[in-house]
Formats: C-alpha cells, structure tokens, sequence
C-alpha cells in the first residue's frame, strides 16, 4: 500500500474497542460502521467526539463514507 492510496477523514466517533472503531460521517449513530483499527489510523482532535480517521481508500468506499 503506498501513501496515495490513503485518505483522511474527520468524523465522529460513536465507540471505540481495543479492535475497531464505530464512526460516522453525520453523527447520527444509525448510519454509523465499524472500521477495524487494523486497517485504519486514529487522530483525535479537540473534541472528544470528532475524529480524524487515516484508512485505505477502497475501505472507505466500501464502507460508504466516500
């Protein structure tokens, strides 16, 4: 994977496991997907709830928050 095939997003952040984090794009809890901290990298920011979150483009399509 070289850097070009990642992308960042700031979004919320609903849980977080010791294996994966809940995030969404709209806050809203029901249109929220798992995201494996495997394939992802995690940034906080100032606020707790809001995220930046590092992750393979083709993740993120098929996660849907592209």
């Amino acid at each position: 994977m070289t850097r070009s095939d990642l992308i960042d997003i700031s979004c919320h952040m609903h849980h977080r496991t010791e294996r994966a984090v809940l995030i969404s794009d709209d806050g809203d809890s029901d249109s929220a997907v798992w995201v494996p901290l495997s394939q992802c990298e995690v940034e906080t920011t100032s606020d707790p709830s809001i995220i930046t979150v590092t992750l393979p483009e083709w993740l993120a399509v098929e996660k849907g928050l592209v």
